[in-house]
């Protein structure tokens, strides 16, 4: 009699999951606990959106300039990125472990009238299902969320197709971040809740870079992102020790 296959290990946290459960319904308040994602949310998109228009050599003209290309939202929380990527045209799929998030962001996308194939999953889970490769893959601010952040990366890696572009964006480990992205966003100008952030599973671009070594992938960067408090607003900056993201991409086979 043959043994049922044991279920994928996975990287992730129950503790993160179900910090984010708890606040699940205020993913879409601009004003909420998530207001901080949706200042942040027009640099990342405009970086995703210029990243992908160069690397598939797409016209940034047309309304959906990304039609005919899949794109998998690792860790989608209420689907703030999810959806203006099915905008631009992408077949999105949205994944995030914790069902609460998932309800949150199906119910939204169906308010707007959008099809996203929204699930509670993981990226093990998808691995082992034999989920068919991505074009992009966003894992945006979910990896300093993880408890195994290196088999995190290297399994959503896994998920790209030949020829594929995963963005990474997340928090370096520095005392500058300790300050300004642990005590001041959480403690001084409260943007999100106590206890949100564990300024020691920031990661310093290096470590990111150590995670895929000796994969079949390249990765540049990285490309620091800033916050100005005069004009409240976020943007590209040469500056990488807050805030900053990282390509990756895989050959075309």
């Amino acid at each position: 009699m043959t043994s049922p296959a044991a279920p994928p290990k996975s990287s992730i946290d129950p503790a993160e999951v179900e910090r984010f459960s708890r606040i699940a319904a205020e993913w879409w308040d601009p004003n909420g606990k998530f207001a901080p994602l949706h200042r942040f949310n027009p640099v990342r998109l405009g970086f995703i959106r210029e990243t992908a228009l160069a690397h598939f050599g797409r016209d940034g003209a047309p309304r959906q300039p990304f039609e005919g290309l899949r794109l998998l939202d690792i860790g989608c929380g209420g689907g703030l990125l999810s959806e203006p990527m099915r905008r631009l045209g992408f077949s999105v799929t949205g994944v995030d472990a914790s069902e609460r998030n998932i309800g949150t962001a199906a119910a939204h996308a169906a308010e707007q009238g959008l099809v996203i194939d929204y699930r509670a999953s993981t990226a093990e889970q998808l691995l082992a299902a034999g989920e068919p490769g991505f074009d992009v893959v966003l894992n945006m601010e979910v990896i300093e969320h993880v408890a195994d952040p290196g088999a995190f990366l290297r399994d959503t890696a896994r998920l790209l197709a030949p020829g594929g572009v995963m963005i990474v964006a997340t928090l370096n480990r520095t005392l500058k971040a300790l300050a300004l992205a642990k005590f001041g966003a959480e403690y001084v100008l409260r943007w999100v809740p106590a206890g949100t952030h564990d300024w020691k599973k920031f990661l310093k671009p290096e470590e990111l870079r150590g995670f895929v070594a000796g994969e079949p992938l390249e990765m540049t960067g990285p490309f620091g992102v800033a916050y100005d408090p005069l004009t409240g607003r976020w943007s590209r900056s040469s500056d990488v020790d807050v805030n900053y993201m990282m390509v990756v991409t895989k050959p075309a086979a």
